[in-house]
């Protein structure tokens, strides 16, 4: 339930049309609102373990959905841009990161035989929210505009808050962390962390930048106007389908395999995407970029969980995770203002298959798990 409303962050690409009409501004600002989201949820995650450690499960979920709700309503009802970069990029955006690294980690520890698909279910759960999002959001827009889809996501956020914070009360479970479980935990592998980053943010890199413009993309195709909202729920059914696989695949086939395939289907995609772009290309190749990419975000977490362990990889993820929102704060506002110099998308979706080729040969340098000592030295 929590990562269904928190994932329709990524279902961000239906406001764009109105952040543009309502605040006169320009794609590229209105789409670095999504890419300060990111930024800020990274940040979020790379110091989670800090918050993790100091309030209970109930307690870190209740001040999650409060955060959100205060910074939407922010959002929705201001008469600047400004503020909407304060309360959806950097209130919801922090919030965001929170409760997605505490999830995914919690279902790590909780199912430590099966962390794999437990991790797989979370990260499948919040590309569900940006597949189920953007219907009602295009009706509450059509119908009150930026204030009412800002206004239906914090009702969201009241109405399932104390339900999900009383049922992780009642799981009984309590998320462990580095500093508790192994005070004296020697050090990591630099090197080893760095050729992970790499690897990761050239990966995902591409799918965000499809992601936060899924909706332009399908309109520069030529699809109709009253069929674009289907663009996001395209990309993030996708989504749904690559995490729920993912981890699964990622326990059969090892991480390296996994990233090379993706990468591989990411860059032809986006080569096609380029080369001929109409409605079916654009369709399918969201599709086929949506899958990759849950793919990807569902295997990194897990390669690092078994590489780490599940208590000590939340830092070890927080800091890769950094790849994600470097990749998450540049590729949609770059893909704005390319979107601005062209008054298309061809310069960004050249730039983003020549990522996803960048992500293939990387792969190369990613680590196999024989390389990690249990105390990382390099």
């Amino acid at each position: 339930m929590l990562m269904l409303v928190l994932g329709s962050v990524h279902a961000f690409s239906i406001f764009l049309g109105s952040i543009e009409e309502e605040f006169g501004t320009t794609r590229s600002n209105a789409s670095l609102t999504y890419s300060l989201a990111l930024a800020v949820l990274t940040i979020h995650v790379l110091y989670g373990d800090r918050v993790f450690r100091r309030v209970s499960p109930g307690q870190l979920i209740l001040g999650v959905c409060a955060i959100s709700t205060i910074g939407i309503l922010i959002s929705g009802y201001s008469d600047n841009l400004y503020m909407v970069w304060i309360g959806y990029g950097v209130m919801f955006g922090a919030a965001n990161g929170l409760g997605y690294s505490f999830t995914l980690q919690y279902a790590a520890q909780a199912n430590p035989e099966i962390k794999g698909i437990a991790m797989g279910v979370v990260t499948a759960s919040y590309g569900a929210g940006a597949a189920v999002a953007p219907l009602p959001f295009d009706m509450l827009l059509g119908s009150y505009g930026f204030r009412g889809g800002m206004a239906g996501l914090a009702i969201a956020l009241v109405a399932i808050g104390p339900i999900v914070a009383f049922l992780f009360m009642r799981s009984g479970h309590r998320l462990l962390t580095e500093m508790e479980a192994r005070p004296d935990h020697g050090r990591f592998g630099h090197f080893i962390v760095t050729r992970l980053w790499f690897t990761y943010g050239t990966a995902v890199a591409a799918g965000l930048m499809v992601i936060g413009h899924a909706t332009g993309i399908a309109h520069s195709s030529g699809l109709s106007g009253d069929w674009i909202f289907i663009a996001p729920i395209v990309i993030a059914v996708g989504n749904i389908v690559g995490s729920c696989f993912g981890g699964y695949i990622v326990d059969q086939w090892g991480a390296r395999r996994l990233l090379l395939t993706t990468g591989t289907f990411s860059a032809l995609s986006l080569t096609v995407m380029w080369v001929t772009l109409s409605p079916l290309s654009a369709l399918a190749g969201l599709a086929i970029i949506g899958f990759m990419y849950g793919a990807t975000i569902a295997a990194v977490p897990v390669a690092i969980a078994r590489l780490y362990g599940a208590v000590r990889g939340i830092r070890i993820y927080g800091l890769v995770f950094t790849a994600w929102g470097t990749a998450g704060l540049l590729a949609p506002w770059g893909a704005g203002l390319m979107f601005e110099l062209n008054d298309d998308y061809t310069t960004a979706l050249l730039l983003a298959a020549t990522l996803g080729t960048a992500s293939v040969i990387s792969v190369c340098w990613f680590p196999r798990e024989n390389e990690e000592t249990p105390c990382g030295s390099t």
